[in-house]
């Protein structure tokens, strides 16, 4: 479906953006973690999350600029995950 024709983010919005990518990249992965069998009595584990949905407040443009500026990476199905991790 294509989006009609629109200015490309700005940089503020992309920084927006970013910001709320790693926000929610966190705090999926802090949910992911305080599930049962990843505790400190069942011997631990750190989350193997490392892909995302991005937050559905920005427009799909603001996604693919990140990807072209290597912020992130496209995984396929919709989910990006950070390109410096």
């Amino acid at each position: 479906m294509a989006e009609p024709d629109r200015a490309p983010p700005t940089p503020e919005e992309l920084k927006a953006a970013f910001k709320a990518f790693k926000k929610r990249l966190k705090l999926t992965r802090l949910d992911d973690e305080s599930k049962l069998g990843h505790g400190a009595m069942t011997g631990g584990g750190r989350s193997g999350v490392t892909a995302i949905m991005p937050p559905n407040q920005f427009p799909r443009a603001v996604w693919d600029a990140l990807v072209e500026q290597g912020k992130l990476r496209y995984m396929g199905q919709g989910l990006y995950e950070r390109a410096d991790v």
